[in-house]
């Protein structure tokens, strides 16, 4: 594995601030700023993932106090249109009042508790609530009540809808039930630098895909924050990501990852992979960048695996081995492989490609540019190949991740409803809106079941098989870390920087 340089964050390897030094392009300053966090332990105890009681202190002082994105502007694009934002047991409505003003209200009527709406609705003239009828204007003001002489000390000033606390950023609409928060803009902070040339405003949703998946909204969240994973968890990106070149960063509320492409990953044996794969296929024909193994598909659930010594074996999707001499196999590089595939995708060819690192990433830079010109004109020519080559990706607290230049990709993650080790996994494609066209309509949420696979969702394309990856781990994760016998989980000082700092910013908010 990959040795540490004493008295520095990094590991063997070529550095970031090296690899921005052979950029083509004018690197802009905030990718070589360094605003790491002091050094651990981080610990914590794993009933944070499982514990009911943890869960419901997370409702009360996370969830009821913090600011939180709910949907995007475009998901209600005329007035009245509704959005109903569910947050574990909690539920709040966000509608559209005016063609530029949204205002959001507790989802529950005033009289005995029934929710107002139960999905998404358009064009709203008011809230009419189905159990007892008792109703509301769009902007939370009582309209009327049946029988209003039964109930004298109901009125407009004491039963209005309470308004609950609304931010607006990049287009998304953001809420906090918290009157005594912190004002939005001091919560973003100076965010609006970072995503630069494309800010969000110049964005639409263009996918939308929301999985369930049986753990904690947490252990889902930090599966994605750190590229400490990629080396057992994603071997198919080890020829083409120095993952752990990585650099991490944090600002106020915000942090940062960049992980850098177009470069072996410093794990890798050069000599082990210095000889193309014949007959390589993105999808069907790989190999391990470790081992050397060479992974085959068959046919669906159907694996062969030959080791550099010749042996070989066969194994079902899961690694299961089924027949031959070689009796192990690497999970992720079964699922890939022999796992579900897309019309077509067998053929695919393997577009990894060698060559001296500035080569290779000012290649895929200028092929990424010439494919960005169609849609931004001339204005590719000002951004750095680092930009539109490396992987940057943010996480602002508590729930979301946007990534950052060129790359479309926003998570969110959140309980699904009231259990602790149940969670909603969405995934959004936020594309620039070409130059001198309308607008497109938002992406309709596509939702996956908890065994649905996420190449039920064509439209994530590759990554598809990538997430497949990541849940592998998840289930195990969640069952797993109640047998820990010491009680503690730690988490590295550098590579899980962004880990450690949504945990230090949980605990300032939990009060423990």
């Amino acid at each position: 594995m990959v040795e540490t340089l004493t008295g520095t964050n990094r590991s063997k390897g070529i550095s970031y601030d090296e690899l921005l030094d052979m950029d083509t392009h004018a690197v802009p300053p905030k990718l070589r700023e360094d605003c790491p966090m002091p050094p651990g332990p981080t610990i914590v105890n794993p009933s944070i993932y499982y514990s009911r009681d943890f869960f419901d202190l997370e409702v009360e002082r996370l969830w009821k106090r913090v600011w939180q994105m709910a949907c995007h502007e475009d998901d209600i694009p005329n007035v009245g249109d509704s959005h109903v934002y569910d947050i574990a047991n909690l539920s709040y409505i966000v509608v559209r009042t005016g063609p530029d003003e949204i205002k959001a209200f507790p989802n529950a009527c005033l009289h005995r508790g029934r929710q107002l709406l139960t999905e998404d609705a358009r064009h709203l003239k008011e809230f009419r609530c189905p159990f007892h009828g008792w109703g509301w204007k769009i902007d939370g003001t009582l309209k009327e009540v049946p029988c209003q002489w039964d109930f004298p000390s109901v009125s407009e000033k004491t039963h209005s809808l309470p308004p609950v606390r609304v931010g607006r950023w990049g287009g998304f609409v953001f809420i906090n039930p918290d009157d005594k928060a912190e004002p939005f803009e001091q919560f973003l902070g100076d965010i609006d630098r970072h995503f630069e040339p494309i800010p969000f405003e110049r964005r639409y949703k263009a996918v939308h895909v929301a999985k369930k998946l049986r753990c904690n909204w947490k252990v889902a969240q930090e599966a994605f924050m750190e590229a400490y994973h990629v080396v057992a968890t994603h071997p198919t990106l080890l020829d083409t990501m120095g993952d752990a070149n990585s650099k991490y960063d944090v600002f106020g509320n915000m942090s940062r990852a960049i992980s850098p492409n177009g470069l072996l990953s410093p794990h890798v044996n050069p000599a082990l992979v210095a000889e193309p794969l014949q007959g390589a296929k993105t999808y069907a024909r790989v190999r391990h960048a470790l081992s050397g193994n060479v992974y085959e598909r068959l046919s669906e659930d159907r694996v062969r695996v030959t080791a550099r010594d010749g042996r070989s074996g066969i194994f079902d999707h899961q690694a299961h081995h089924l027949e031959g001499e070689l009796d192990h196999a690497d999970i992720q590089l079964c699922d890939w492989v022999g796992g579900r595939l897309p019309d077509g995708w067998e053929e695919e060819p393997d577009p990894t490609t060698s060559g001296p690192i500035p080569e290779r990433r000012k290649a895929m830079a200028q092929a990424a540019r010439e494919k960005w010109r169609e849609v931004l004109g001339d204005e590719v020519d000002q951004v750095s190949d680092a930009e539109f080559v490396d992987t940057i990706y943010y996480n602002l607290f508590p729930n979301i991740s946007p990534w950052g230049c060129f790359n479309p990709i926003f998570y969110r993650f959140r309980p699904h409803g009231d259990n602790p080790e149940e969670c909603i996994h969405e995934i959004m494609f936020m594309l620039p809106v070409a130059k001198g066209e309308p607008r497109p309509a938002p992406a309709k949420v596509h939702w996956l079941d908890f065994d649905d696979d996420y190449c039920d969702a064509p439209e994530l394309g590759m990554l598809a098989k990538v997430f497949n990856q990541d849940v592998v781990n998840l289930p195990h994760v969640q069952k797993g870390m109640k047998s820990i016998k010491s009680q503690e989980i730690v988490f590295a000082n550098y590579g899980e920087t962004k880990i450690r700092h949504f945990h230090q910013r949980l605990k300032a908010f939990l009060g423990s």
